[in-house]
């Protein structure tokens, strides 16, 4: 878990890098939570850029809480909840090593990483062919790997999935984890979590169709207070098991 010194766009809250051992089987959704399951259990949509497919955006950590109950009162023993930092690292790299899935990062530009492209929606292709009309004004961001003047979500499911058959564990929307920030230490650790106790500020990992290319790798790791909502930021549903 975490990063080498040495990976392009890294930030020093990816290390040391450390062995982690995920002591419980797990299963993640194989997509980033869609507007249409929230809007089937919660009867509402939040969501900024509206379609069925795409992932439901503007959804806090709390508000997350109150859809997991709801699901789960509705389907007993389903037992969803949100991934750990370190069960959701573990999903995105699929065994791999690297930056991302499909090997290293070459960062050209703020927001031009070529080997992002086949595999995440980023700031440097969010906006090509855009066909929502309240896309974001994308024409001052600078580096771009292509020219686009407005950007936003897109269907899940559309770009290259990791090993495991994971769509969009990077890019596309931010996903909330279930813990917050923890600090790295060398020595290795199992089934490690962040803090937990209510009010506690909560990591987002993967990266967003708004981020710059360092952002967007599997290492990557921000912290927001569990009330914070936003445009680019999602979740995707873990089962334990028990």
């Amino acid at each position: 878990m975490g990063s080498p010194k040495n990976e392009p766009g890294r930030f020093s809250d990816e290390g040391p890098r450390h062995q982690v051992t995920i002591s419980r089987g797990f299963w993640l959704m194989d997509t980033p939570c869609t507007q249409a399951l929230w809007q089937a259990v919660m009867g509402t949509n939040p969501s900024r850029f509206r379609s069925p497919d795409r992932p439901v955006e503007n959804v806090s950590w709390d508000d997350v809480q109150e859809f997991l109950a709801r699901i789960n009162d509705q389907i007993p023993g389903l037992d969803l909840t949100l991934p750990t930092e370190a069960q959701w690292e573990y999903g995105c790299r699929a065994g791999t090593t690297t930056a991302l899935y499909t090997g290293a990062i070459r960062i050209l530009g703020d927001r031009n990483a070529p080997a992002l492209d086949p595999i995440a929606w980023y700031g440097g292709n969010s906006g090509v062919d855009f066909d929502l009309d309240d896309g974001y004004d994308s024409s001052d961001w600078a580096e771009k790997q292509y020219p686009h003047t407005k950007a936003g979500t897109r269907p899940v499911g559309l770009k290259q999935a990791n090993p495991w058959g994971l769509y969009d564990m990077l890019g596309n929307v931010w996903e909330w984890c279930g813990d917050g920030m923890r600090d790295y230490q060398a020595e290795a650790v199992i089934d490690p979590t962040g803090p937990l106790e209510a009010g506690a500020e909560r990591c987002i990992r993967g990266g967003s169709w708004f981020s710059t290319a360092r952002t967007v790798r599997a290492a990557c790791r921000l912290l927001y207070p569990p009330g914070f909502r936003g445009n680019d930021l999602g979740f995707r549903c873990a089962r334990v098991q028990s």
